[in-house]
């Protein structure tokens, strides 16, 4: 149950994230205007949903290897897969001729892995 909320939280966030709070900068980071609107076929949502279920499924297996329990735990935990992993591959991914201002790419989509990554810990410890 705590994956499965976790997984829907971390995807509501996502969908606030990149239409409602960081839609200008995320469109400007892909050399897009803002109010262009991409083709959104099923895989623009079953895609990120599908992933999101992974990550979230993966951080409740290691947190429960670890034996995480508490919230600042969580916390910590959350902040080491965000910016260890999350935010690292995102930057990593962001560096290619493809995305036009790859550092401000970085900077929205990693700064939601890490958000999400920090909302997932939470609801996956208190939820345990």
């Amino acid at each position: 149950m705590a994956v499965l909320l976790s997984t829907i939280a971390y995807s509501v966030l996502g969908a606030l994230w990149f239409t409602l709070l960081f839609r200008s900068p995320y469109a400007l980071a892909l050399g897009r205007a803002p109010s262009q609107k991409p083709d959104m076929s099923p895989i623009f949502y079953l895609g990120p949903l599908l992933c999101v279920l992974v990550t979230s499924l993966a951080s409740a297996v290691l947190m429960q290897s670890l034996g995480i329990e508490n919230l600042g735990d969580a916390v910590l935990f959350g902040t080491i897969v965000g910016v260890g992993y999350l935010v690292a591959t995102t930057f990593n991914v962001a560096i290619n001729p493809n995305i036009p201002r790859p550092l401000l790419y970085g900077l929205v989509s990693g700064g939601y892995f890490l958000a999400g990554s920090w909302l997932s810990s939470i609801i996956l410890v208190v939820l345990a």
